[in-house]
């Protein structure tokens, strides 16, 4: 909930006051917290200690609190850490963005090694690293899916994943027996890692839902024989309107 300010400019202040032990009162995005400057301050090399140094300009609510133009939801949990080194142990992801946004290095690195963000960061968002055009292609999909998506309840994309470089040598011959727009297909791969094909689809599925939207996957089948029925490229993604 944002908050009253009468005075709309909020004027630009010099930082907080000088004395290490003075006790702060915070506006982040709406969400007011009070603390002290050494628990802000207690990593030098942060960003969120040299916001408190003195030497940057902050402006002020109405309230006369120091106003941080950023979601505060999760800043509670940055401030935990830097008063006792507590851990979060919900909303990583979300901390963990906080946590860069601040540069607060020793939290960054905390959670890094939980097994949730490890698998993400590590594990999943490595392996998408070498799938090239992955985040590109996902924009594709959305687009074309909300273009077809008038007075229909369902968009139905059709995708290719080529998992080895031996795939994309045969992919010209597996289009030709595509019983559909051959433009209409987004393609994907190869890739060179350990991950598998449903390793890739599971993640397609797990980025687009996280942008809000219902999704289904399942192969792609043809009536045109066995050629293509053999090389088993083709999936069709699914989007669920109402």
């Amino acid at each position: 909930m944002s908050l009253p300010d009468s005075n709309p400019s909020r004027k630009q202040s010099v930082g907080p006051p000088q004395s290490h032990s003075s006790v702060v009162q915070l506006n982040v995005g709406g969400q007011i917290y009070t603390t002290t400057l050494s628990t802000l301050r207690k990593y030098p090399n942060s960003k969120i200690s040299d916001m408190f140094s003195g030497l940057m300009k902050f402006p002020k609510d109405g309230q006369g609190r120091w106003f941080i133009d950023r979601d505060g939801t999760h800043f509670g949990a940055i401030l935990e850490f830097l008063r006792s080194e507590e851990v979060p142990n919900k909303n990583l992801m979300e901390v963990h963005k906080e946590a860069v946004h601040y540069d607060i290095k020793p939290l960054i690195k905390v959670l890094e090694e939980t097994p949730q963000i490890f698998g993400e960061v590590v594990g999943r968002q490595q392996f998408l690293s070498r799938v090239q055009n992955y985040h590109e292609n996902l924009e594709v999909i959305i687009r074309v899916a909300r273009a077809e998506a008038m007075a229909s309840r369902y968009s139905t994309i059709l995708m290719c994943v080529l998992r080895t470089e031996d795939d994309v040598a045969k992919y010209n011959d597996a289009l030709d027996s595509l019983d559909s727009k051959k433009e209409s297909v987004v393609s994907f791969g190869p890739w060179n890692a350990p991950a598998a094909v449903g390793d890739l689809l599971d993640c397609i599925k797990m980025d687009i839902e996280a942008k809000g939207y219902k999704v289904s996957l399942k192969p792609h089948n043809s009536d045109k024989g066995f050629l293509f029925k053999s090389y088993g490229f083709f999936y069709k993604l699914t989007f669920t309107w109402w």
